[in-house]
């Protein structure tokens, strides 16, 4: 992953010259100093959802609570007290939040955080389809036209979905008999991406991994499979159509919650 990432900053070098690191720097291994420089030169783009009581959740959630404890004109400062489940909002689910044994939050290693970043955009083919699951044929895509999916990436499925944000019905998309109607992954892409290409970790922007048409039938087949491996996912991903398909960096960052099934996330994207 270091070699991709500073080749990725060593393709952009020439418009970070104005921070001080030159195309000269190609000749040598760049310096954390000159990377920083390379990625502040560049566009930040937040991919987390702001998060408060009545967001769009997982169906089994209960809303998100705040009281105030302490406030500024009677105590000289402010606290608020917090009381959520730890998937809420854009969120990380370690494996541990469906296998016991697995990693849990705070046992994630800090260098599964900061990833090359690939978007898999079929945002029009779930406009057309709100049941639409990701298949091969869209990763095969995503290769012709940038090659081969890196090892240690993080690959973001971009359906557009979050626009829906934040009406929970619009997310949930339920129809009269009860059944939900949003896109998901599939497995045959999911065993591609993480036993032959060798992902870090995945996201989208929706409550599930597994589409509407499963969840609504308690089906998370897909995101056991996924944690199962030891890996941990993203769920709830906001602004996805503001960044490129291949080419930028993402940095994935949560408290360090002891024994911690999930937290909210802050996903940070660093592009072109």
């Amino acid at each position: 992953m270091r070699a991709l990432v500073r080749g990725v900053f060593f393709a952009v070098a020439i418009a970070a010259s104005s921070a001080g690191v030159g195309v000269a720097a190609a000749n040598r291994p760049m310096t954390l100093d000159e990377a920083l420089a390379v990625m502040q030169a560049h566009r930040f783009v937040d991919l987390t959802h702001t998060f408060r009581p009545g967001i769009p959740h997982w169906k089994g959630a209960p809303n998100e609570s705040v009281k105030t404890l302490y406030t500024i004109k009677k105590d000289g400062f402010r606290i608020n007290e917090y009381c959520h489940i730890g998937q809420w909002g854009t969120h990380v689910d370690p494996p541990a939040h469906f296998h016991d044994g697995l990693n849990t939050v705070d046992r994630i290693p800090p260098n599964q955080m900061l990833m090359p970043l690939v978007v898999i955009d079929v945002h029009r083919k779930v406009a057309k389809n709100p049941d639409y699951t990701l298949e091969l044929s869209d990763v095969y895509a995503w290769e012709k036209r940038h090659g081969r999916i890196p090892r240690g990436a993080f690959v973001a499925m971009r359906t557009d979905w979050s626009k829906r944000w934040p009406d929970q019905a619009k997310m949930m998309n339920r129809d009269a008999k009860g059944v939900y109607h949003y896109p998901g992954w599939s497995m045959p892409v999911l065993k591609l991406l993480y036993e032959e290409r060798g992902i870090t970790a995945s996201g989208h922007e929706t409550t599930d991994t597994d589409p509407g048409s499963a969840t609504t039938k308690d089906d998370y087949s897909l995101e056991s499979y996924i944690l199962g491996l030891n890996h941990y996912q993203i769920e709830l991903l906001a602004h996805l159509d503001k960044v490129p398909e291949a080419g930028g960096v993402v940095w994935v960052a949560f408290p360090k919650v002891g024994d911690g099934s999930g937290f909210p996330a802050r996903v940070i994207a660093i592009v072109p």
